[in-house]
């Protein structure tokens, strides 16, 4: 299976680059005091736009208004449904036409551009989809918080109700992370510490700002919410350093300690009526042996993970229930990849309890896509799953409102990630606010949903529809099937070939057989111009289309 072809260049096994981290805080953006303008769209309610003037535009909600979708009903054999998203406005526009079963010489007529031309191979089946997400931190739970209570309906509507984007999965902090409003755990009262975990209780922020609107949101799915957990530290007695932040390690006496931490925020999550799918084994391990440190973390090595997981963690997460939550390792840079699950799975019984790989994304760069390839190979019984990715870090501008780019770097990633037997991409906060917080280390970022509290209004981003046009469309069950690009006449020798390769390499797609037996094909366009494109499938014919300079589309049929 192909790596996509403009990937970057192999870099040094296990090489890394720490992330940016900043305390500096972008000044507050200011509301637009411009009117809200709808544009048309086929079906359901259309985006309300408002620019900012940073290249494309968010699509405003408030209490008593905001876009949606409705899900696509199942088409005659033969025609098709298009949804499109772009830099200069498009939103989710929906249009339909049939397939053709013109030949070459038909479509060398068509317009004498030259299509880039893309096939369905269904023949060629790959990994099933697990789905798609973004995590319900404290902070996204302040800024839902902020807003009335019809705007919060609206917010939790776009993301998971059958008229959003109807994400099925959310990733779930266990106790603090930066993006709280303060460090700590569950047993913060330990002193000079509690093994037996007799002072362990939820959070005011567990009860107050995750619980209830999770809650929400599996009693408005039609889609079973798979709930992750992920912890950042332990409590200060149980680490080497007796500190949220910097180097530090879980000390070896309280391996079965956490575990039953694990297993405690499990059974208190489960009395409120929540069941988890999964947890990771802990939040960016290499993020506690770096020196200083700024944020909530525990350091971990490959070794210690495999000890703690094979001995500790899946034993007790069996005997206590919860023999059916998936532990996922790592959680963290696909750098680490062959080095981490090399020891883990080598190891049998922690091989037995693992049954995932949790990736992150921030420093894809460094290493190609091939990893991810290699990795699925080596272990084909564990799957691979993104669960951690966000734009604006430090140095970065941190938000962006209605940055185009960003949106393209969330699709791209998707593209290239699920391509190579990733099943799933999470993202970071489901909500933040105009400085993209509240963090209390102040690790500001951006979010596909921005919060205005002041106007008790929300913007969702191009980020928010890059995400859409996969989860939307591509719900679990789905089936990662074969697609490869040609030029239409290749060997053609006019002035403008090389010009057509060049534009053809800004051009991706993935397909995907869903399990009511549709076929999705999602296609990012990164090109300044128009392109036109032929989707070609044996048992369909095929379609030629001009889709829009920076857009992203769903052609879905039967």
């Amino acid at each position: 299976m192909p790596q996509d072809p403009n990937a970057c260049p192999n870099s040094t096994s296990g090489s890394f680059c720490p992330r940016f981290r900043s305390c500096l805080v972008d000044a507050l953006l200011p509301h637009s005091s411009h009117p809200v303008h709808r544009i048309p769209a086929v079906g359901s309610q259309p985006c309300s736009p408002r620019d900012y003037g940073r290249g494309s535009v968010v699509c405003v909600c408030n209490a008593t208004y905001c876009d949606g979708l409705e899900r696509q009903e199942p088409l005659p054999p033969g025609q098709y449904a298009l949804y499109s998203s772009s830099k200069g406005g498009l939103r989710f526009e929906r249009t339909a036409g049939e397939f053709s079963s013109g030949g070459k010489e038909q479509l060398r007529a068509s317009n004498g551009t030259g299509a880039i031309v893309f096939n369905v191979d269904r023949s060629s089946v790959y990994q099933s989809v697990i789905g798609f997400g973004g995590a319900m931190t404290d902070a996204a739970g302040v800024n839902i918080a902020s807003l009335s209570e019809s705007a919060q309906e609206q917010l939790l509507r776009s993301y998971f109700s059958e008229y959003g984007v109807e994400y099925n999965m959310v990733r779930v902090p266990i106790g603090g992370s930066d993006f709280s409003t303060r460090p700590y755990s569950y047993d913060d009262d330990g002193s000079p510490s509690d093994p037996e975990l007799t002072h362990f209780q939820l959070a005011e922020e567990d009860i107050k700002y995750k619980i209830p609107y999770l809650k929400r949101v599996t009693e408005m799915s039609k889609k079973e919410i798979l709930l992750l957990g992920s912890a950042w530290s332990a409590p200060k007695w149980m680490k080497t350093n007796n500190d949220f932040i910097g180097s530090g390690k879980l000390k070896v006496d309280y391996y079965q300690s956490w575990a039953e931490y694990y297993a405690r925020f499990l059974d208190e999550y489960g009395t409120q009526g929540l069941s988890f799918w999964g947890v990771t084994a802990q939040n960016e391990p290499f993020d506690g042996r770096l020196p200083g440190f700024s944020f909530n973390c525990m350091g971990w090595s490959s070794e210690e993970q495999t000890k703690w997981v094979g001995e500790n963690l899946g034993p007790t997460l069996h005997a206590r229930g919860h023999e059916n939550v998936e532990i996922l390792v790592l959680d963290d840079q696909r750098s680490f990849l062959s080095a981490w699950t090399d020891v883990l799975f080598s190891d049998e019984k922690a091989s037995k309890y693992a049954s995932g790989i949790a990736v992150h994304w921030y420093i894809d760069f460094l290493t190609p896509p091939v990893v991810l390839n290699t990795t699925h190979y080596k272990y084909p019984g564990k799957f691979l799953l993104y669960t951690e990715a966000c734009n604006g870090e430090s140095p970065e501008e941190h938000v962006i409102l209605g940055s185009w780019e960003r949106a393209e770097k969330y699709a791209y990633s998707v593209i290239e990630t699920m391509t190579n037997w990733v099943t799933g991409w999470v993202d970071w906060n489901l909500a933040l606010d105009l400085t993209g917080g509240p963090n209390w280390a102040k690790n500001f970022v951006d979010s596909a949903i921005i919060v205005n509290a002041t106007a008790d209004e929300f913007y969702k981003q191009p980020m928010y529809y890059a995400l859409g046009h996969f989860a939307k469309f591509v719900p679990n069950g789905s089936k990662h099937i074969g697609i490869y690009k040609d030029e239409l006449f290749p060997n053609e020798k006019d002035s403008t070939h090389n010009n057509k390769q060049d534009k053809s390499s800004n051009i991706y797609a993935i397909a995907y057989d869903t399990p009511d037996h549709a076929t999705v094909v999602v296609v990012l366009n990164k090109n300044d111009q128009d392109m036109e494109i032929t989707f070609r499938d044996p048992d369909r014919g095929e379609i030629t289309k001009v889709i829009s300079a920076r857009s992203l589309h769903t052609l879905m049929y039967w």
